[in-house]
């Protein structure tokens, strides 16, 4: 197997499991590489029951993550968030409902979602950066006024700040 430099490693309390079947069920081009389960080794420390998993390394779109079952000590927050850049509005409705459902709504907000283990995303059009660094300020401006007053970010009503609201 070979591993990229960098990968993140996602700490679940005991849900890595079901997070990762959660995870590579929307994304069309995933895959399970490989699961580690803990032993009696080190129970006095990991507190974790022997053949319990104690990792699983997968992939999402090319991108090779580790899910590791650390117990509840550690939780997400906001600081770091997973951008999942999308071409179409199907896209970004797809990868916004999948990741919604059962998530935090409070924590929605300008293409941010909350999942429902606490794992923040973006699901932004690939142009939004082009659209947020316009050489006019009035369109950049109209853009950010807009993508404010969202939550699942609208392709239309974007490009709608740039026409100027026709």
């Amino acid at each position: 197997m070979r591993m990229q430099k960098i990968s993140p490693c996602l700490w679940f309390a005991d849900e890595a499991q079901e997070a990762v079947d959660f995870y590579t069920g929307i994304f069309k081009n995933s895959r399970v590489i490989g699961m580690t389960r803990y032993s009696e080794v080190g129970f006095e420390m990991h507190r974790r029951p022997a053949g319990s998993v104690m990792s699983i390394v997968f992939e999402l779109e090319g991108q090779t993550f580790t899910a590791l079952n650390g117990g509840p000590l550690f939780k997400f927050t906001e600081a770091v968030s997973l951008q999942i850049y999308c071409k179409t509005q199907g896209e970004i409705d797809h990868y916004w409902n999948a990741l919604t459902a059962g998530g935090d709504s409070a924590a929605q907000q300008c293409g941010w979602l909350k999942d429902k283990y606490g794992l923040s995303w973006q699901v932004v059009p690939e142009l939004l950066a082009d659209m947020i660094n316009h050489n006019d300020p009035k369109i950049t401006d109209r853009v950010m006024a807009a993508m404010m007053e969202m939550k699942k970010l609208d392709l239309d009503m974007l490009q709608q700040a740039i026409d100027g609201g026709d």
